[in-house]
């Protein structure tokens, strides 16, 4: 390989959106209530199949869905856990291994700013890129309606 030749980037897909909620609020309709209010359809493996969705609180934890059938299907583990503050996880829902991170910032006592990070795009090929989602406009539009479903969510709790 030459010394001109660098490593593919891909920078991040970035999103964030306020949630009219105190943070701690927030942060525990997010992990706690994710059964609740993810839209697995068509935002999971199994869409019509699922039956759940468990986000296990602790560093190492697993984050997976479960089927009708009992199957159960992960879509990571937990890497970084700071309670009401953030919490980062693997994302092996794709052909390689990404990564997202949530920030939970209070702007005041009852607005949240819902700071979301998807990294590690360059592990994917081009091909995999492509195929990675159906969602019009990608991973980004998808973790967009993602982020206005989960903060109708907690402001309608």
């Amino acid at each position: 390989m030459s010394d001109n030749v660098r490593p593919l980037r891909r920078p991040p897909i970035r999103q964030s959106t306020l949630v009219r909620s105190d943070q701690t609020h927030t942060f525990e309709v997010f992990v706690r209530d994710i059964g609740t209010w993810w839209p697995t359809r068509p935002f999971s493996q199994g869409e019509e199949k699922v039956a759940g969705v468990t986000f296990e609180r602790e560093l190492g934890g697993r984050v997976y869905e479960t089927w009708a059938d009992g199957t159960t299907v992960d879509w990571g583990e937990v890497i970084a856990w700071q309670p009401h503050e953030r919490f980062a996880m693997t994302w092996t829902v794709l052909p390689a291994v990404t990564e997202v991170e949530l920030r939970f910032t209070a702007l005041g006592p009852a607005l949240t700013r819902v700071a979301l990070e998807h990294r590690g795009w360059e592990q994917l090929t081009e091909e995999q890129l492509a195929a990675a989602t159906s969602v019009p406009g990608g991973y980004a539009a998808g973790w967009k309606q993602i982020l206005d479903i989960f903060a109708k969510t907690v402001e309608g709790v």
